[in-house]
């Protein structure tokens, strides 16, 4: 089974409902995407804005060019998808631009979503 194949797989198998998290300690986690993304457009990072990005498509964002994997991956930003990109980028887009290892606390992703709610 192809890691990206594993991944979906983990992420239907995961339970729906997830803690609701701090978007405030969010917002101070989120200092670490903030050295490439931003929550604002136009984009003036290296990677591509985060505005809105609960319910977007991947790759969508006009503003950035985006790996041939991410472009092809068919994801869309729900919460679960986010969960797990946050937790293992190379294992759910295999070939992606993104230079992150993954975030292991379940907490700190919690608040990293309670964060991106707020970016309506």
């Amino acid at each position: 089974m192809s890691k990206l194949l594993l991944a979906l797989f983990c992420t239907l198998l995961a339970p729906a409902a997830h803690a609701a998290g701090d978007a405030l300690a969010g917002r101070q986690a989120f200092a670490k995407c903030a050295s490439c993304h931003q929550v604002s457009i136009p984009r003036s990072g290296f990677g591509p804005h985060l505005h809105a990005l609960i319910g977007r498509p991947a790759a969508a964002a006009t503003d950035f060019r985006y790996s041939a994997a991410m472009r092809n991956s068919g994801l869309v930003w729900t919460e679960d998808a986010l969960r797990s990109f946050l937790k293992a980028p190379d294992t759910v887009v295999p070939g992606t631009s993104m230079r992150f290892r993954g975030i292991g606390s379940e907490r700190e992703i919690d608040d990293l979503l309670a964060y991106l709610r707020t970016l309506r």
